[in-house]
């Protein structure tokens, strides 16, 4: 089964999709979009290190998305620029040194469209593997900090009261959001990781009424979004990944027109 590209194209698509969900309902409650943006930037700068220094790249865009998310948070304490200016100064510092570092590295070939847009039909036993298992402890550190988490986006001061310690899971979640990019970014590419966190989560939240329903279906619509990429790729013979985009924009408009009793979330 494994030694079908196709195949092996679906289960890593799978899995990226339900680690995906759960955190992008997060990055949209939480009003983080641009955040993810900075960090899906930033993975350039991961890839062009993991080149030149020779290590896996999934690590690599790990370390310095999670470098970059700390910066952030340690910014925001630091001056007095308001969090968007700190982010699109991380975002696109990030990645003109990466670009910066390419023209360098004349000795290695780059696949700048592959590091991009992605190319998820190329991804090896060894890509569903950290996929998978990354994605697991992403799941199981959520499941952890979910109560804190979920408190301290519907208040901040109310969870910090009751004791949640708030700041803790925010670091937490940061390191998340760079984990799940890492493990992703062979898939989907730099440019459009932010796409899949952002785009399932958003048609749920047109068509759920609680969080929990919004979750699961944010995990349904990427994972059909990715299916229908897939198959709406080989068939129109269109790159992979933007083809999984396109499919969950088109889920996303067909889900502003279904009627829905009560679309408010209750938090």
């Amino acid at each position: 089964m494994f030694d079908d590209f196709f195949i092996r194209a679906l289960i890593a698509g799978i899995g990226v999709a339900i680690v995906t969900g759960p955190l992008g309902c997060f990055v949209i409650w939480r009003r983080l979009a641009y955040f993810g943006d900075t960090l899906s930037h930033s993975a350039l700068l991961g890839v062009t290190l993991a080149f030149s220094l020779s290590i896996n790249i999934s690590l690599s865009v790990f370390l310095v998305s999670g470098i970059v998310a700390l910066l952030l948070l340690s910014l925001q304490k630091r001056t007095k620029l308001p969090g968007d200016a700190l982010l699109g100064l991380l975002a696109h510092s990030s990645i003109a040194v990466g670009l910066v570092i390419i023209g360098f590295l004349t000795f290695i070939r780059f696949d700048i469209m592959g590091l991009l847009f992605g190319d998820i039909l190329s991804v090896t036993t060894n890509d569903i593997l950290i996929i998978w298992l990354g994605g697991s402890i992403i799941l199981i550190i959520l499941f952890f900090i979910w109560k804190s988490l979920f408190a301290a986006t519907v208040n901040y001061d109310l969870a910090a009261a009751e004791g949640m310690n708030p700041d803790r899971s925010n670091v937490i979640f940061t390191l998340l959001l760079a984990g799940v990019i890492a493990i992703s970014i062979k898939m989907i590419g730099v440019l459009l990781i932010t796409g899949l966190l952002l785009i399932p989560p958003a048609l749920a939240r047109n068509l759920s009424n609680n969080p929990r329903q919004m979750v699961v279906l944010s995990i349904i619509g990427g994972i059909i979004s990715v299916l229908l990429g897939l198959f709406g790729s080989l068939e129109f013979n269109t790159a992979s990944g933007p083809t999984i985009i396109v499919a969950a924009l088109i889920l996303f408009v067909i889900s502003m027109f279904v009627p829905s009793t009560d679309k408010k979330l209750q938090k």
